[in-house]
């Protein structure tokens, strides 16, 4: 049985955009949301704590992205980051870093944090995962119920900020009404979620693209390519479920042409959605 939290956030400067933490009741541990843009000049004693972190960033092709990473003084880490970006050592961008501290935490601890924070990145699979090596930590039985405790609290706080690097793919239940989109060589099944449309694996898209999609619709055929170049789409078939952010952009990927999603997914007897 899941249980209500109370979340308490500060905006420090008065903006959602500028520097803002959030805490849960009855827990130690503390998130910090910083831009870019506030980090050079940060002075901020609790993010100079033991802690671990996410750096969010768009790669050149449009494709979200995350590095998540762990310091024993997050601050510190946080502006080597922009120096290494400004001398070519780091080629990627981030704007946005969101920390998390803990005032029991170690440097054994948070590369166990680390660690486990990669490898739910990687299995939701809604950003590109720039980590390239994390450390597999031993721990006392105790200590590892201590830190799931803790990553647990990391993802309702992370996805409170907006950012749902932590958030599984929504899947099907008793009640779920199937929708399909079919044309063109595509075969699509997938359902409504509470925030998009979950295209389900074993789907298969078209192979054949009309050139106004890479034009008229050029973001789904960059989403398209994105999606054979992960893996979620091999050999025109999913291999996992995928959540788009609107049934439009999952039926375009699966026809190959830009489409009305409220037109192109129907029920299995022919009700379309946007007459349910």
């Amino acid at each position: 049985m899941a249980y209500g939290k109370t979340i308490e956030m500060f905006l420090v400067d008065g903006t959602a955009d500028g520097i803002v933490t959030a805490e849960l009741s009855n827990w130690n541990g503390k998130a910090i949301r910083l831009p870019r843009t506030e980090v050079a000049q940060c002075e901020r004693e609790d993010v100079e704590g033991v802690g671990v972190y996410f750096l969010f960033c768009k790669m050149d092709d449009g494709a979200d992205a995350v590095y998540i990473g762990e310091a024993e003084n997050i601050l510190k880490r946080l502006k080597q980051h922009l120096a290494d970006f400004q001398s070519g050592k780091e080629g990627y961008y981030w704007t946005t870093a969101v920390t998390f501290v803990g005032r029991d935490l170690n440097k054994a601890l948070i590369r166990y944090i680390e660690n486990r924070l990669v490898e739910e990145a990687r299995a939701c699979g809604r950003e590109q995962v720039l980590t390239k090596a994390t450390y597999n930590t031993v721990l006392k039985e105790s200590e590892i119920a201590s830190m799931e405790e803790f990553i647990d609290n990391i993802k309702v706080l992370i996805s409170a900020l907006g950012h749902k690097t932590l958030t599984s793919v929504p899947k099907a239940t008793n009640s779920t009404t199937y929708l399909y989109c079919k044309g063109n060589g595509g075969d699509g099944k997938g359902f409504v979620t509470a925030s998009g449309f979950t295209v389900v694996s074993g789907s298969t898209i078209t192979d054949h693209i009309v050139p106004s999609m890479k034009t008229r619709g050029k973001s789904y055929y960059e989403l398209r390519c994105r999606l054979e170049e992960d893996g979620t789409i091999a050999n025109r078939v999913f291999q996992r479920d995928y959540e788009f952010s609107a049934p439009s952009a999952a039926s375009a990927v699966i026809l190959g042409r830009t489409s009305n999603g409220n037109t192109d997914w129907k029920t299995a007897s022919g009700t379309r959605l946007g007459n349910l």
